[in-house]
């Protein structure tokens, strides 16, 4: 099957766009089978907002975004402790030696 190229309608800005044979070769190397949605620069535009709000995931090895970590008590030992979320009063937080204890008694 020989490709040609393709007018696709933006679906965001509902302009028109071009799906280039390269474009087209370039996408089935990587494993995708859907055309995109999107014309070049809303897809510029949507990937810089995914960035900005911390959604989006580079496709580069060994990327990893940053977690964010938050001060705690342990609730058992009192020991202080950095955990991956915010912890909520009333409600209580372990170390990670604590946590793990309870896991295997439960």
């Amino acid at each position: 099957m020989s490709l040609q190229e393709k007018t696709i309608k933006c679906f965001d800005c509902g302009g028109e766009f071009i799906f280039s044979v390269e474009e087209q070769e370039a996408y089935t190397a990587k494993g995708y089978t859907n055309s995109p949605k999107r014309c070049p620069t809303c897809r510029e535009t949507r990937k810089a907002r995914q960035i900005s709000q911390g959604n989006y995931k580079s496709i580069q090895p060994g990327f990893r975004a940053e977690r964010k970590s938050f001060p705690a008590t342990c609730a058992t030992c009192g020991k202080s402790t950095m955990v991956p979320f915010e912890p909520k009063a009333g409600r209580p937080v372990f170390c990670r030696d604590c946590f793990q204890a309870t896991k295997v008694t439960r």
